[in-house]
């Protein structure tokens, strides 16, 4: 008896260790957004090159989340989590005391490259952690990190910012990662190291070089111009060439840098394609809402942290039912329906205008929540339900990889969209629009709409640009329901697991 009460005690424990190294790296995906203005004052540098603080940390996290599977077969999983989660730590701490830019930049890649493992390797543990009958609360509880983090970043960013200062944005890590490292270094059992294991360095040279020029054109083709501009051409070509050559490699070479056989298990792969938009819908939406409701509907950085902090009451909600849901109902049901609710939810932002109420878009933000929670918990636990041992820990690097790869591609294609349609319908508008435009002249309808005068031709075209920013934004969430539309047929696809075996996982101790 004493013994079981150990072993639970062991179990919470290292679930509260991983758990803080989860949300520490999901926190980091956006908690520095808010802090760019402040920190290009206080680095004296340009937009330009305070976006690198961004990019640096996007595309060292991408690629170094590939090689996690051998990594963690070669080190042995205990030492590479202490190791990374104290790097991200400190890597954290130099971002805070950075003086130049080109510091900041460094550090931010330190940081990318250490806190590239935390998220996939605390899932593996986590499923590793706790009998196959619980599961599905053990990936609820991982989730709650995984989902939360990115939501609630720009919040705590912002409050951060404006109560102390934009450096603890970064030392806000320092508690929390000192407890992760202490904590494993003293609950978390280590893994079998194997030294027999060759590193397939071509494998990983062209993924690398495939998923940081892909990342490096999402994130640099808006301010650049896209593919107006040699550099996207340059990264594009790097992107496709480096993916040709994997992919030539893997089915050539008997130890594939990422293993193929993860893609022979069917609920597996499906999964992948589902984690991908929801990779879009989680981060694409925030990228649209955000800047909606501070832009044009007036709210200022906490208050419509506050707004948008409803979102993770419904995920947090979501994820408290449905692991105790996934004991009794099928993964695909519920999938649907949080396919079906975030469907919802986002067809309502299509409605947004500057006139809508707070609690209304409270409402909109706790459905969608809801809806993410139903799903990520449900599509995790149907990704690794058959997925064999010896498979697990590269199948979770493949799977965050995927994940980040949908939310780059999605806030790209969003924030592309919405720049053009601005300026496409405010030329539309602006082609149509005379003095006599409504019958009557401006400049006898309103003396500040006199378009005779400098100020009034400011307030017209103020105005127009507004009008120009809603309909853009509406046809940005109209193109995430298309997207989420095509994700239902998907769930179809998914099988109904059998009966997993519950043999603890004997390859991830030797990842």
């Amino acid at each position: 008896m004493q013994t079981e009460a150990n072993e639970k005690f062991k179990r919470y424990a290292l679930t509260a260790c991983v758990m803080m190294a989860t949300i520490m790296q999901a926190l980091d995906t956006t908690i520095a957004n808010v802090a760019l203005p402040y920190m290009q004052g206080s680095l004296s540098t340009t937009q330009d090159q305070v976006s690198w603080v961004l990019t640096s940390y996007i595309v060292a996290a991408a690629i170094m989340t590939s090689p996690l599977g051998w990594m963690s077969m070669r080190f042995g999983r205990k030492k590479l989590f202490i190791v990374c989660a104290a790097g991200f730590t400190v890597a954290s701490m130099l971002c805070g005391l950075a003086q130049s830019i080109e510091q900041m930049v460094l550090f931010r890649l330190l940081q990318g490259i250490f806190g590239a493992a935390l998220v996939p390797l605390s899932q593996s543990v986590m499923l590793d952690a706790y009998p196959i009958e619980q599961r599905g609360q053990a990936m609820a509880i991982w989730g709650m990190g995984v989902m939360l983090g990115p939501i609630m970043g720009p919040t705590l960013g912002g409050w951060l910012t404006e109560t102390l200062s934009w450096r603890w944005v970064f030392f806000v890590n320092l508690p929390f990662g000192i407890v992760t490292v202490l904590g494993l270094s003293a609950i978390m059992e280590e893994t079998t190291a194997r030294k027999d294991v060759p590193f397939d360095w071509m494998g990983f040279i062209a993924l690398s070089a495939s998923i940081g020029a892909l990342q490096l054109m999402l994130d640099r083709g808006q301010e650049v111009g896209w593919f107006n501009a040699t550099e996207i051409w340059i990264e594009a070509g790097i992107a496709i060439s480096g993916l040709y050559l994997f992919l030539a490699h893997a089915f050539t070479t008997e130890r594939a840098f990422i293993p193929l056989a993860v893609f022979k298990d069917w609920n597996f792969s499906v999964a992948l394609l589902l984690m991908f938009v929801v990779g879009i819908i989680l981060l694409a939406t925030m990228a649209l809402v955000t800047p909606y409701i501070q832009n044009l509907m007036g709210y200022p950085v906490m208050a419509s942290g506050v707004l948008l902090g409803a979102r993770g009451i419904g995920t947090l909600v979501a994820m408290m039912l449905v692991g105790r849901m996934l004991k009794s109902i099928d993964a695909r049901p519920l999938v649907a329906l949080g396919l079906l609710a975030s469907l919802w939810s986002i067809w309502e932002m299509v409605w947004y205008s500057p006139d809508t109420s707070a609690s209304w878009i409270v409402i909109t933000s706790i459905v969608q929540g809801f809806g993410l929670g139903f799903i990520f918990v449900p599509l995790n636990s149907a990704a690794f339900a058959t997925l064999s041992a010896t498979l697990r820990t590269d199948g979770v690097a493949l799977w965050t990889l995927i994940r980040n790869l949908g939310s780059s591609i999605g806030v790209s294609i969003v924030i592309s969209q919405l720049t053009s349609g601005m300026s496409l319908y405010r030329s539309q508008m602006a082609e149509t629009m005379t003095p006599f435009s409504f019958g009557i002249p401006l400049s006898g309808a309103s003396t500040m709409l006199d378009s005779s005068t400098l100020g009034g031709q400011a307030l017209i075209e103020q105005m127009v640009m507004r009008q120009a920013a809603i309909i853009s934004y509406s046809n940005d969430y109209l193109l995430m329901c298309v997207v989420t539309l095509i994700a239902l047929p998907l769930v179809l696809l998914l099988r109904k697991p059998r009966a997993a075996s519950s043999t603890p996982a004997p390859a991830i101790h030797a990842d």
